[in-house]
Parts: structure tokens; C-alpha cells; sequence
């Protein structure tokens, strides 16, 4: 018997709507996340549409949604939760992200620490 693996990263239910929402719309194929380098703490997240996704990302299934994680970005995304918050000021998506150590004063960058992986 093979237990089911975790996921990589999870979303929350306005997460997913707001995604299927996004791919109705946007007559893309993939909602890809991933981070890079940049921002006074070190490190932004990314989100892009794309096709396909490339040979070594990640397929995320969550909540009637498919995401796929940026490979070079799966160890800093490990047992994340992807959020949608809409406030009157703003309305964005929002990482809750174990492997966050730190983030800039106005929160558009953040200080992040490659996952340990357990057996």
C-alpha cells in the first residue's frame, strides 16, 4: 500500500476561486508560482501564466485547481498556504509560508530558507 504524498503547497477556498476565476478569464493553461531574487529582504514570489508547465515543475491539485510550482522555487515553497485577501486597500494573493524568515517593511519581499526535507 502507497500512501498518498503530501502536497507542496496548499490553497485556501478564496485561493482557488480567485484561480479559476484568473484561468476562465485569462484562456491560459497553467497559473505557474515560483520566487526570485529581488526586494530590500532578498526574495519575491512569482506568479506567471504558462502553457505548459516545464519538464521538472511541480503539479499542485488542490480545492478543483491546478497550479504548478517553479522547480528552482520548490524548496523555499514547501508546506506553503496560498491565500486571496481582499481588504479595501488591496485585494492580492498572500503566502503563508513556513520557510519565511523575515520580510521588508511594505511586505513585497521576503528573506527565505530552503525546506528540510524528512524522510
Amino acid at each position: 500500500m502507497t500512501r498518498e504524498r503530501p502536497k507542496a503547497v496548499t490553497l485556501t477556498d478564496a485561493a482557488a476561486e480567485r484561480v479559476k476565476a484568473l484561468m476562465a478569464r485569462g484562456g491560459q493553461g497553467f497559473l505557474r508560482v515560483g520566487v526570485k531574487n529581488g526586494g530590500c529582504a532578498g526574495m519575491e514570489y512569482t506568479m506567471d501564466y504558462v502553457d505548459a508547465p516545464a519538464a521538472l515543475d511541480e503539479r499542485v491539485e488542490d480545492r478543483g485547481v491546478e497550479i504548478v510550482i517553479d522547480s528552482k522555487a520548490l524548496l523555499f515553497l514547501l508546506g506553503s498556504q496560498i491565500d486571496y485577501e481582499v481588504t479595501p486597500l488591496h485585494a492580492k494573493f498572500v503566502f503563508r509560508n513556513p520557510n519565511q524568515t523575515d520580510a521588508c517593511g511594505c511586505g513585497e519581499s521576503v528573506t527565505l530558507i530552503p525546506a528540510e526535507l524528512r524522510n
